[in-house]
């Protein structure tokens, strides 16, 4: 039994949506599934920006299937798209694909050395696997199959019966080129409107051409080499006979576009048709399809002329990561989200995109903020565990680590990831030492395998590997550092001294943090467990000084990894011989 809608007052962005939607679907077709989508162009790797178009409506259909409802999340794979460029940073084409572009992403051929029949279905597969690591559940839709078997012959039929009035629609928001230099216009033109249509991309979305046949919404591919390169030069209403002419390789002929299936409505009609075709309730769009002109804005007034209504659709804005400038697909180097799931655990991903409104922007750390995360993250755990967390935070929480359909698979024993890291940092791969370590950070419940880590401790050694630069890497010393030894006045050799005598006590995490926080306390006349407020502010600087002094005689530089996971991993007695004792 359905549950009923909550209230707005106490629910997160998403039980807000799903109230929304839940409302609107039952107004349309009552009794009916829930009917929600994304779409997707496999024109290169599938980003993180991306992922946003399928996260916000699978966040709010899961929602509604929690309540008891029936939901299909289409996705509709845009594989029947053309292929617009060459992308950089993609391995295994090189400037040869450049002869393909014009053809359907199914005619490409797939980058060399891929499993896959073809460009689309190459990077399709990517995406699939990460949304299912990710518990995204949907309805696949290929948009090649659906044209190239006839599925939507009669609403490529319906539109070109109403291109006039599709034609009158586009044209109310066609961009009007500015004024040649030195002329005066004949009509002024808003220059923050025409400014607002140029930056959504309004001007660079098909909405179909112009030609000897009047306005066409529909481009064939071309049957001798498959581009759209094309241009209608006739058509018949009564027959449905098309001509058309290619101005690629110059081919032309007649068809009978009722039995013809080999083409595509463009972009701005395409939209709309599915809307009304699929009876989509829900379907975000990023801001450069929600702009004045552009093909969400425009396809409200397409969608009542295949008897559809346009979708709930909330504007989403990008995701940026760490040290990035705004993702595109055409760029090479952009991550996906299969480059993140190396590097952290589905929750986490998930819980980025749960917790921000779709209007709200964020990033993704692949640098060293991804550890900050972490720890937001495990402190939110613990707060929901404690029930002292707010509920917005919990329902956020809930999102990440389950779907309607159960718990997604976890890390048994999470510990903290940069302790992880630091492990992985150190023990550069070997098992046996990264068990030892991980044993030591809680000797009165020590690990019996690191499978009680993992997938996190996989996680943070991929990150390490992966995204730390060798220089910022963690080596430890061989051999002591005689000279700076030497060197020390009665304070760093009596800070040693403490250090070297506490160690045996204190060899676990919380006993070695206490140690190092406490020797410069000791030093100065202080009990080790001193509050900040008890001590005077130069024993920051004491502590600066002696961790540095730590760093340089353990790995030869100034920082490193957090210095009671650093000693637990050098391991007693090897620290003991690199401090001089």
């Amino acid at each position: 039994m359905p549950i009923v809608a909550q209230s707005t007052e106490t629910t997160d962005w998403v039980s807000r949506f799903a109230d929304e939607v839940i409302e609107e679907s039952e107004r349309r077709a009552p009794g009916k599934p829930v009917v929600v989508a994304s779409g997707l162009s496999p024109s290169g790797p599938i980003h993180l920006g991306n992922l946003r178009e399928v996260m916000t409506p699978h966040l709010v259909a899961d929602e509604i299937r929690r309540r008891g409802y029936q939901v299909r999340h289409l996705i509709s794979w845009d594989d029947y798209d053309r292929y617009r460029k060459v992308p950089n940073g993609v391995a295994g084409i090189d400037d040869s694909w450049a002869e393909h572009i014009g053809k359907p992403l199914t005619s490409v051929p797939a980058p060399k050395g891929s499993a896959h029949p073809n460009w689309a279905e190459h990077f399709k597969a990517a995406m699939t696997d990460s949304l299912a690591e990710l518990g995204v559940e949907f309805d696949g839709i290929s948009q090649t199959a659906q044209y190239t078997s006839g599925v939507y012959r009669e609403q490529i039929l319906h539109a070109i019966k109403h291109r006039g009035e599709i034609d009158a629609i586009l044209d109310q928001y066609r961009t009007k080129p500015k004024p040649a230099a030195g002329k005066q216009s004949q009509k002024p033109v808003d220059e923050a409107e025409l400014e607002a249509a140029e930056g959504s991309g309004a001007a660079a979305e098909d909405d179909g051409s112009s030609g000897s046949a009047g306005y066409f919404p529909y481009k064939p591919f071309c049957g001798q080499c498959e581009k759209d390169l094309t241009t209608v030069t006739s058509y018949d209403d009564g027959t449905t006979e098309l001509s058309y002419t290619c101005t690629a390789c110059g081919f032309s002929e007649t068809v009978r576009l009722s039995e013809f299936n080999r083409g595509k409505l463009v972009w701005k009609v395409d939209w709309p048709m599915r809307w009304a075709y699929e009876g989509v309730v829900f379907e975000p769009s990023g801001v450069d399809h929600s702009s004045p002109g552009s093909s969400f804005q425009v396809g409200g007034q397409i969608v009542g002329i295949f008897g559809g209504k346009q979708p709930i659709g909330p504007m989403y804005a990008f995701v940026g990561i760490s040290g990035m400038a705004k993702m595109s697909s055409s760029r090479g180097g952009v991550p996906t989200p299969a480059d993140a799931l190396k590097i952290m655990e589905p929750q986490l991903l998930r819980w980025l995109y749960a917790r921000r409104r779709p209007n709200q922007s964020f990033k993704i750390a692949f640098d060293q903020e991804i550890q900050r995360l972490y720890d937001e993250w495990d402190k939110l755990d613990a707060k929901v565990a404690e029930g002292a967390a707010l509920p917005a935070d919990v329902a956020a929480h809930s999102r990440a680590v389950r779907t309607a359909a159960g718990e997604l698979p976890k890390t048994p024993r999470p510990m903290p990831y940069r302790t992880l890291a630091s492990v992985a940092d150190i023990t550069a791969g070997h098992q046996d030492q990264a068990l030892r370590i991980l044993s030591e950070l809680d000797p009165a419940n020590p690990l019996a395998s690191l499978d009680e880590v993992r997938p996190r401790l996989d996680k943070a050694e991929a990150w390490i590997n992966t995204h730390v630069a060798a220089d910022q890497r963690t080596i430890v010393r061989d051999e002591p550092d005689a000279e700076l030894l030497k060197s020390l006045d009665e304070q760093g050799q009596g800070s040693l001294r403490l250090l070297l005598d506490g160690l045996e006590e204190h060899w676990s995490l919380d006993g070695l943090t206490h140690l190092v926080y406490g020797v410069p306390k000791v030093q100065a006349g202080f009990p080790a467990d001193a509050t900040p407020k008890e001590l005077p502010a130069e024993i920051k600087s004491h502590q600066r000084t002696f961790f540095a002094l730590l760093y340089h005689l353990l790995v030869g530089r100034d920082t490193g990894p957090r210095l009671p996971t650093l000693l637990l991993a050098v391991g007693q007695d090897r620290v003991r011989r690199l401090l001089g004792e």
